[in-house]
């Protein structure tokens, strides 16, 4: 991974580079890493977080077709910004 310095700021770059870092997912690989995991352990880990994705994509598509609510957090958010949030629809504003 490269990260180039401009007008010697160190400390751009830095932040650059643990944000590439992170979107990556090098800092939670090297955490994973630390200890020995069984390969036991490892399968049941990927299947939870196999289900936990799925889980998630479900309700993620079930909230854009407006099957159930959307979280408190963007309600809020679209609150704010005086948009609708989807599958809002209420007539008055």
């Amino acid at each position: 991974m490269q990260v180039l310095v401009r007008d010697n700021n160190i400390d751009q770059a830095l932040r650059v580079l643990k944000k590439r870092m992170q979107r990556e997912g090098i800092f939670r690989e090297m955490r994973d890493r630390r200890f020995y995991e069984k390969p036991s352990e490892a399968r049941v880990r990927e299947k939870q977080d196999a289900i936990r994705r799925s889980r998630k994509a479900a309700r993620k598509l079930a909230q854009r077709e407006g099957l159930v609510p959307q979280s408190r957090t963007k309600l809020r958010a679209a609150a704010t910004r005086g948009v609708r949030p989807a599958g809002d629809t209420s007539a008055s504003r």
